[in-house]
């Protein structure tokens, strides 16, 4: 007799979903049988993942950067769904490296934009849905920078350490609702993010070999969402031994 997978008949919206830990989320919620509804501005690489992903998975090309982005996704994710996702990935970000005198005013804004804003306006838009189910899980990809300062990184740090605020609200507001709210904060992980600032060649930053892989996160996001409903994982640190 097979064993039914454990998200079969689920569904689960993660964002930044086109490359990285976001598209390792979606292969890893999909292997436990969710239905992935994939959200990132490169609709070819969300296309490619969502025939990888198979359950019926769904594509919505935006950018979540521009302030009525979210909406437009909730609305669109309701109408393929039929309600609001079981679970909610927050993936997609921005990942700027200047000294704080240096930092430029596209660098903030972007920042700000994609890491903070753009998770409290989806989760905004779904959690009325999941409140009146008793149900949903809300998952937002953290960072070692959410608690940990370091040289040339105040915006990414701004950011991060404001998405931990919006968790801990979220929890606070729907403790005893059955909604659960997760907070993953992995150390530094080996994807494109790190592209632009070629982390091998700089003796101030953690090289490639140093870091976790995208898998490592989505096996803990898999993990936390697959916790029976009476477990809510508050958070998860991820670091490389």
């Amino acid at each position: 007799m097979s064993v039914p997978l454990p998200l079969a008949g689920q569904s689960a919206l993660i964002t930044g979903a086109s490359r990285g830990i976001g598209a390792a989320c979606a292969r890893a919620l999909a292997a436990s049988g969710a239905r992935v509804v994939l959200v990132a501005r490169d609709a070819a690489a969300l296309q490619a993942l969502a025939a990888e992903c198979g359950h019926g998975a769904a594509v919505l090309t935006a950018d979540l950067a521009v302030p009525s982005a979210a909406a437009e996704v909730a609305a669109a994710a309701v109408a393929l769904l039929g309600r609001a996702p079981d679970i909610i990935v927050h993936s997609a970000g921005s990942f700027p490296i200047s000294a704080l005198d240096a930092v430029s005013d596209s660098e903030l804004d972007l920042a700000l934009a994609l890491n903070v804003a753009a998770p409290l306006r989806l989760t905004r838009a779904f959690l009325g849905d999941m409140r009146v189910r008793g149900g949903g899980h809300v998952v937002t990809i953290g960072s070692v920078s959410d608690r940990v300062v370091y040289p040339s990184n105040s915006v990414y740090t701004a950011s991060k350490h404001a998405v931990r605020a919006v968790h801990e609200t979220l929890r606070a507001e729907t403790r005893g609702s059955g909604v659960r709210a997760t907070l993953i904060s992995p150390a530094a992980t080996d994807t494109a993010i790190w592209d632009p600032h070629d982390p091998d060649r700089s003796p101030h930053l953690p090289s490639r070999s140093e870091m976790l892989r995208p898998e490592d996160v989505a096996d803990a996001v898999a993990w936390a969402v697959t916790r029976p409903a009476h477990v809510d994982v508050e958070e998860l640190r991820l670091a490389r031994s």
